[in-house]
């Protein structure tokens, strides 16, 4: 098994300012670190327990199959922050069958985000008999 010290997801946006501004400003997500210069720079952000880094350009968006899972802790605090940030959202809070709270919001190339709230009470929070 290869032994993985850390890990981040890696996107190359079509428009790096605007990601930035959308990462940076509408989300609030925090800066771990930045490299190079000029418009194409990287950004490394903060994701909880892992990063996600905008670098270079692509000429084309990401894979619809790329969706970025956020955890939040209070997901409709979330959902009211960013409306007043003017971030569209997709659809708001919902309880899914699953138990999640989970709201859908996309990047500006697309890619769908959810933001998950784990409800106390759920196994992924709580396993009885452990």
């Amino acid at each position: 098994m290869v032994h993985v010290l850390s890990g981040r997801t890696l996107l190359r946006p079509t428009d790096p300012e605007r990601s930035r501004a959308f990462y940076g400003e509408a989300l609030g997500l925090a800066v771990h670190r930045e490299f190079g210069t000029g418009p194409e720079r990287g950004t490394v952000y903060f994701l909880g327990g892992g990063f996600l880094e905008l670098s270079g350009r692509s000429e084309t968006p990401p894979s619809p199959g790329l969706q970025l899972w956020l955890q939040v802790a209070d997901v409709r605090a979330a959902h009211a922050e960013l409306a007043e940030r003017g971030v569209e959202v997709l659809r708001p809070p919902v309880q899914e069958p699953w138990g999640l709270i989970e709201m859908w919001i996309a990047d500006p190339d697309g890619v769908r985000i959810v933001l998950v709230e784990i409800p106390r009470d759920h196994p992924l929070r709580y396993r009885p008999g452990i």
